[in-house]
């Protein structure tokens, strides 16, 4: 595992050591797991905004089949089989 430090003012610290059943290295662990899980999803989010407000609506008339055919057969012709 890594070892980090962190700094905290002395009042803290003296507040922290009243609660000695309270495994503070648990907490501070607990606490970045949260905070990195919550950004990750923010992205995710942020992902999917961008997704949905990139993506357009086909006009109306329009046929996928008939695109997809087209460069099959194009695609066919060029090779030459």
């Amino acid at each position: 595992m890594a070892i980090i430090s962190v700094r905290i003012d002395d009042k803290l610290k003296k507040e922290m050591d009243k609660l000695k059943h309270i495994n503070w290295s648990e907490v501070i662990r607990q606490a970045i797991v949260s905070k990195l899980r919550d950004e990750n999803n923010r992205n995710l989010a942020k992902a999917v905004l961008l997704t949905e407000r990139v993506r357009k609506k086909a006009s109306d008339g329009w046929d996928t089949t008939e695109i997809i055919r087209h460069w099959r057969e194009y695609r066919f012709r060029e090779s030459g089989s």
